[in-house]
């Protein structure tokens, strides 16, 4: 049982105020976590992680990203990727003020993960580890889709089409795949400066790959066709640091905390995080 769950707002870049989730166990916590989440979700998602995690004792903090869930913002929408950055070293900031002296895990999900790794890439990171579920380091896109997107990205910004992405191909589950349809903070909004935005970055992190210097965890579904497994696997490959781990789950989907096997996932993201106190 979660013995503690606050809420409440921080000024992420611009002064734009941002909502934020904690959740606290019962017991004394051994660390804290805090979650990172994809394009089109918010905080809230990660009901199953969260109960899974508590139950263990560990603290858990997420936000919602600026145009998502209930923070302000055009859905879907940013000037360029600096303002994602900027939320998260804000946001852990404040996560450090509250819990100072525990050790301190950043976990990304989906392009969650891109946030995540460009924020240790060019900040200078007081983490214990780094956890990325189903990250968002390749996206399947036409050609002249981003050629488009580069136009627009420049003429017009601000202009935002439906993503297409299906929501039964983030989990095997039906009722998962329900709940996701009825949840109303989610969005399928995307524009072009974010789409340009994201795969700039995307070229960046993998250029970079080998200046990570923080142990690092991967798990990705090898169903997932939403973000590649390939492009995880590419990534790994191109880690230099020895303290590197990477799941596979051959039939899972994208997202891995909401499907079939998603106990299996919880328990080797916490087993690898209890090596890495």
């Amino acid at each position: 049982m979660v013995n503690h769950h606050g809420s409440g707002t921080f000024s992420g870049a611009n002064g734009l105020e941002l909502y934020y989730q904690s959740w606290h166990p019962q017991a004394l916590a051994r660390a804290v976590l805090v979650i990172v989440h994809g394009h089109g979700g918010h905080s809230g998602i990660f009901t199953r992680m969260v109960e899974y995690l508590t139950e263990r004792d560990y603290i858990i903090f997420s936000f919602d990203l600026r145009g998502h869930g209930r923070s302000p913002g055009q859905r879907g929408y940013i000037n360029s990727w600096a303002e994602y950055r900027a939320d998260l070293i804000a946001f852990l900031k404040l996560v450090k003020t509250i819990k100072p002296d525990f050790p301190l895990f950043l976990i990304g999900q989906s392009m969650g993960g891109t946030i995540a790794l460009d924020y240790v890439l060019r900040e200078s990171a007081q983490l214990s580890g780094l956890i990325l579920l189903s990250p968002a380091l390749g996206l399947s896109i036409s050609p002249w889709k981003l050629l488009i997107g580069k136009m627009l990205s420049r003429i017009l910004p601000h202009f935002a089409l439906n993503t297409g992405i299906d929501l039964a191909a983030g989990s095997r589950n039906p009722e998962m795949i329900a709940a996701c349809a009825q949840d109303k903070l989610r969005h399928q909004q995307g524009t072009a400066r974010l789409a340009t935005e994201l795969l700039q970055t995307i070229d960046w992190i993998n250029t970079h790959a080998r200046e990570i210097q923080i142990p690092i965890l991967i798990l990705h579904g090898g169903a997932d066709t939403i973000t590649p497994l390939k492009s995880s696997q590419i990534f790994f490959e191109h880690l230099t640091i020895a303290d590197k781990k990477m799941y596979e789950y051959p039939d899972s989907y994208h997202e891995l905390h909401h499907d079939l096997n998603y106990q299996e996932v919880l328990t080797d993201m916490e087993n690898w995080i209890e090596k890495h106190f």
